[in-house]
């Protein structure tokens, strides 16, 4: 098991001015401004502000007060398989931000049973849901999991990893490099804002090596598409024998999508790629499996709206702040934290439009 970092006991730092990140007693863990100095042990280019920053994009961050208080988690998710189709099961995120009383459990996560053992489809934001949701696969297909597939590095996908034998835990390489990168700070982070669901978390990255292409084992077929534009490795997979389509992040439903490390033209792309595949049933990264493709229509508008706002913003000369404060279209109002999604992606994108390095629409790269 390769271990970077165990939340179990770590201690509680206290931030300040010089990190944009506070963690007394009644205030706020925040991800405000830009830059900052760099941790004790950053990986390069990568600072405790920055990755703070950026969890608070990937696990929609609000205000989160009184960092540590005395009442303690029920430490159970409870987690409920639905049946989605002949041997499928959806567990549900919750459309919410992390928070202590979710414990990170805003993904959606998918079972599927096979003559050769269960195959999972992300882990969830701890080890406690990792163990969960092995132990929930186990008892649905009556096998133990054989392969479990990670679409993208964020954490509330990730961080059940360990719950899960090493050789069966498979994603592109660009995935291991985000956790190479990024995965201790998003630990630290996530310990911080879910306190005790994250006891004894590690940062586990899978071994297995996959690119595009088909898997078939157990009466599967497990269709594996490379992707990018929500991070810069997506994977997205469709089994052909049930016509589900599992789209990670590069989908969203009723619900905001995150984009702290996102490249709104790749995403576009990528939701073009996958709107070509014949699919029966549509699962997001988050919110309501559903035949159609609603989820990656609506996704599509969101990035548009975002990105028309954002420049147009920043091209009538104004301030970040008052950018976060331009209106939205009233069909937003009916999708779960827009206004927060809409505020954290002017952070994420402002300051690559005051550097000149956030491409136009039309121009070409």
């Amino acid at each position: 098991m390769d271990r970077a970092v165990t939340a179990a006991d770590r201690p509680m730092r206290s931030g300040g001015a010089d990190d944009g990140v506070r963690t007394d007693a009644g205030s706020a863990i925040t991800a405000a401004g830009h830059g900052g100095e760099p941790r004790d042990r950053a990986p390069a280019g990568v600072s405790r502000r920055e990755a703070l920053r950026a969890l608070a994009g990937v696990a929609s961050l609000p205000a989160i007060c009184a960092a540590f208080d005395a009442d303690a988690a029920p430490l159970s998710y409870n987690l409920s398989p639905q049946p989605i189709g002949d041997g499928v099961w959806l567990i549900r995120g919750a459309q919410e931000p992390i928070d202590r009383q979710n414990g990170g459990a805003i993904a959606n996560v998918v079972i599927f049973s096979s003559s050769e053992g269960a195959v999972v489809i992300d882990t969830g934001p701890s080890k406690r849901y990792g163990l969960e949701l092995a132990s929930a696969a186990e008892r649905l297909t009556g096998q133990p999991v054989v392969r479990v597939y990670i679409t993208h590095f964020h954490p509330d996908h990730v961080f059940g990893n360990q719950a899960f034998p090493a050789q069966s835990l498979a994603a592109p390489q660009g995935v291991v490099d985000g956790l190479e990168s990024l995965g201790e700070d998003f630990a630290a982070a996530m310990y911080y804002t879910a306190g005790d669901w994250m006891r004894g978390t590690e940062v586990v990255r899978p071994t297995r090596i996959v690119t595009s292409g088909t898997e078939a084992f157990g009466g599967r077929r497990f269709n594996l598409l490379t992707l990018a534009g929500h991070t810069n490795s997506d994977l997205a997979v469709f089994e052909e024998n049930s016509g589900i389509l599992v789209a990670g992040d590069l989908a969203f439903l009723d619900r905001a999508p995150t984009t702290p490390h996102a490249d709104l033209a790749t995403w576009r792309t990528s939701l073009t790629s996958l709107s070509t595949i014949e699919h029966r049933l549509l699962v997001p990264g988050h919110g309501p499996a559903e035949d159609g493709r609603r989820a990656f229509v609506q996704t599509r508008d969101w990035l548009d709206v975002i990105e028309a706002k954002i420049r147009g913003a920043f091209d009538r000369g104004l301030s970040m702040t008052e950018a976060i404060g331009e209106p939205l279209p009233a069909w937003t109002e009916k999708v779960a934290l827009a206004r927060y999604e809409y505020e954290r992606s002017v952070m994420h994108f402002y300051p690559k439009l005051e550097a000149g390095g956030w491409p136009r629409v039309d121009e070409k790269r």
